[in-house]
């Protein structure tokens, strides 16, 4: 019987919702699933985590070098953690991409990354190409399953389960190469772009970062998270973790609104599991058009003010 790890995503006080998007990748699966939560003070989490549907125990490893999310640390715990398991998992974020082949390279193993669909427990489905091309992966028998599950790709799984969590202990040392030095973002009261369930996003066409306010507006109104075409990020508009696609944040939310986005296809990438697009653009011609539920044409300073006005 298949026995599955999946390593917990958090920020120390809440749970990503992309373990629960992991979870339901691993029930897929079949089999017993166990989440690691690693960190420091995370008895909450790992109660977040012991609600998961689907969800048999949770594993807690409470150490000072693993308060922070350092690859080099995480990765070699997991490793150690992995002992016995089948299979290892983790969310396809930047955490996970960045923890996971640490621990895939300690385990001797190549691991997959953006597993979207199971086809058994062993075989599965990969976007490569800029999700131009699907192609089958097959772990052999005799290593275990390591690999990341692409969040857009999956629903996550409910919560309402009330699984044993254990406190284990832990096995490595923090890594004298490396050490967490700080970490600086933007406060914003809006969604986290990656588990928002509307999207409003701007492209170059917005010509500067003042006129980005517009999108901000329309954003608040809607309750909705903001994104950016990588245009728009190379040009200095907004700050990097905003860029929306296959060098950004791959995302899916129930709605995301382009505005003076083209669509070059490293954008389509991150925006192809979204529930409904909506379109915004001058050029008629534009790619986006081509996957749009909704397509207008038009200049976005006109129909951004008239849509904002038509909303309560």
């Amino acid at each position: 019987m298949n026995k599955i790890l999946v390593l917990a995503e958090h920020d120390g006080t809440q749970l990503n919702p992309a373990t629960a998007k992991t979870v339901a990748c691993a029930a897929a699966i079949g089999g017993d699933i166990d989440v690691l939560v690693l960190g420091e003070g995370i008895d909450d989490i790992a109660r977040q985590a012991a609600a998961i549907d689907g969800v048999n125990g949770v594993h807690a490893t409470d150490a000072a070098h693993l308060a922070r999310p350092l690859a080099v640390n995480w990765g070699a715990e997991l490793a150690a953690a992995a002992a016995g398991y089948s299979h290892v998992l983790a969310p396809s974020t930047t955490f996970g991409k960045d923890v996971l082949p640490h621990a895939a390279a300690l385990l001797g193993v190549n691991a997959i990354s953006d597993i979207m669909v199971v086809d058994g427990p062993r075989s599965f489905k990969r976007p490569i190409y800029a999700g131009n091309a699907i192609v089958d992966v097959t772990v052999p028998d005799d290593m275990p399953v390591v690999g990341t599950v692409r969040s857009a790709s999956w629903t996550a799984a409910d919560e309402g389960n009330t699984a044993p969590v254990t406190a284990r202990d832990a096995v490595t040392q923090a890594a004298s190469h490396t050490r967490w030095v700080g970490l600086e973002s933007g406060n914003s009261d809006r969604p986290d772009l990656q588990t928002a369930g509307i999207v409003v996003s701007g492209g170059r066409a917005l010509g500067s970062a003042e006129n980005f306010e517009i999108v901000y507006k329309l954003a608040d109104k809607l309750g909705a998270a903001v994104g950016a075409s990588r245009a728009a990020v190379d040009a200095g508009y907004v700050p990097n973790e905003m860029q929306v696609g296959q060098t950004g944040k791959i995302i899916s939310p129930d709605c995301y609104f382009a505005f003076g986005i083209s669509g070059a296809i490293q954008h389509l990438t991150g925006i192809k599991d979204a529930g409904t697009i909506v379109a915004v653009n001058k050029d008629a011609d534009a790619p986006i058009f081509e996957i749009a539920d909704i397509g207008l044409v038009g200049d976005l300073f006109t129909i951004i003010p008239e849509l904002e006005q038509q909303l309560p």
